[in-house]
């Protein structure tokens, strides 16, 4: 049996991986719906229907737990562009379109914010946020490239566009959470859309 939040109760069996992952995908879960902000063991816990004891066991630290929710979140958002990028009859404009959409909904601002707290405690050495690095660049190459080299693009070239997408993405989501100029930064990256796909 699970509870409503997908997680099984505490008591449950199964591997440690499984359960990890039905944690940390709560946990993500939470956070989207309630921000990040002071949030502890003890209350996260409780919202997903575990001990924080039972965290610690499974994610060592508090800190631990977030580099893993980061992780977490950019694999669903690397899932979704995949499905974006699968649909029948989108262009990649459309599909680019439509990520840069759900990644600039208010309620993922908090996530977005944790995303780069992480990233600069991580570049900073700190041991506990270091895992974040792995692949935070090269993981996004492939799904980014897709779609382009499907469509008969050289790969090189499309690996360096990609590189150019993401890190315009990223740069732009900064730029909102720094300023809150949601139409400033819209503009910008319509014309980036303009400029990379070619579209008026």
């Amino acid at each position: 049996m699970e509870n409503t939040n997908g997680s099984q109760p505490e008591g449950e069996t199964g591997t440690d991986g499984d359960r990890r992952s039905q944690l940390v995908n709560a946990a993500v879960d939470y956070v989207a719906a309630n921000g990040f902000a002071e949030l502890s063991l003890r209350v996260l816990g409780a919202a997903i229907g575990v001990s924080h004891r039972m965290l610690i066991h499974h994610f060592g630290s508090k800190e631990q737990l977030l580099v893993e929710i980061v992780r977490t979140s950019e694999q669903r958002q690397r899932d979704l562009l995949s499905r974006l990028q699968g649909h029948a009859g989108r262009s990649p404009a459309d599909a680019a379109r439509l990520i840069w959409q759900q990644l600039t909904d208010p309620a993922l601002a908090d996530q977005e914010r944790l995303f780069f707290e992480i990233y600069g405690q991580a570049l900073r050495g700190r041991s506990a946020a270091a895992p974040v690095l792995e692949g935070l660049v090269n993981d996004w190459l492939e799904p980014l490239m897709a779609a382009e080299v499907a469509a008969g693009a050289d790969p090189v070239v499309a690996r360096n566009r990609a590189r150019l997408g993401l890190a315009t993405v990223r740069g732009l989501l900064l730029d909102l959470l720094a300023t809150g100029d949601r139409v400033g930064v819209d503009a910008a990256m319509e014309e980036f859309f303009r400029q990379y796909f070619g579209s008026k």
